[in-house]
């Protein structure tokens, strides 16, 4: 199998490479794509994949599949260390995604991970664990925590200033008096300039910051007031709302 990037090596030919980086807080990698699919998943952190498709933030209990020639970015909030599974296209043609999905990360798909990780298995033994790893792919209806910029000055500073206080109630005319123009204009440059309302775009605002106090192990009340919720249940339900599973469920503990 051909490799690149940031593909890992072993000594002989195999359906599945797998590679394991240490990533400190701050790492990224810059847009790239590889000629297989790839799984990524976390051992430890919270990792952070773009695309053209969306952008995901990983905790270890999911993993995402990326298919071959997908360009995307990676990065890790905090300190992390990512596992990257690479398959040829050839030994998988059952698994027709063509946009990146996010699967399960199951006590088993992990092993398997683990076990093809080792360098003395014989050709026999990796083939069959190499077929049970791709029969353990299980997609799970967790959506794209993207959160698009506005292009217009005046949205942004909005935009921004809502990235550093995500839990800032105010409404738009509020907004708009500091960067002069009405909540009418402001509103319809959020529609226009993101596709997302503007209460839309500060749910999943609030949402894509949530997600790494969730991963801290922080308590689902303490984070919903952080991010501008009164009560858990309120938080719980737009986190399912946008992201598609509940908080306990993205993070298990």
């Amino acid at each position: 199998m051909s490799r690149n990037g940031q593909d890992p090596g072993h000594p002989h030919d195999t359906a599945i490479l797998v590679g394991q980086f240490t990533m400190p807080r701050g790492t990224f990698f810059t847009t790239h794509q590889h000629p297989v699919h790839q799984l990524l998943c976390s051992e430890r952190g919270l990792l952070r994949i773009r695309s053209e498709q969306g952008t995901w933030l990983l905790p270890p209990a999911l993993a995402l599949w990326i298919p071959a020639l997908v360009p995307h970015a990676t990065g890790s909030e905090g300190d992390a260390v990512m596992r990257g599974v690479y398959v040829d296209p050839v030994s998988c043609p059952h698994i027709d995604w063509r946009d990146p999905t996010v699967v399960a990360m199951t006590r088993l798909l992990r092993a398997l991970v683990e076990h093809l990780d080792r360098t003395d298995l014989s050709p026999d033994v990796r083939s069959r664990a190499e077929l049970v790893l791709l029969d353990e792919l299980r997609p799970v209806p967790v959506t794209s925590v993207a959160v698009p910029e506005p292009r217009d000055p005046r949205a942004r500073a909005v935009a921004e200033a809502l990235r550093t206080h995500p839990a800032d109630d105010r409404p738009l005319a509020e907004y708009g008096r500091q960067v002069r123009a009405s909540a009418r204009t402001l509103a319809r440059l959020f529609v226009t300039q993101t596709g997302l309302g503007f209460g839309q775009w500060r749910e999943r605002l609030r949402m894509q910051a949530a997600l790494p106090f969730l991963a801290e192990g922080l308590p689902v009340e303490s984070v919903a007031r952080r991010v501008g919720y009164a009560s858990a249940s309120s938080f719980t339900a737009a986190f399912h709302r946008v992201v598609g599973v509940t908080p306990r469920q993205y993070f298990p503990r």
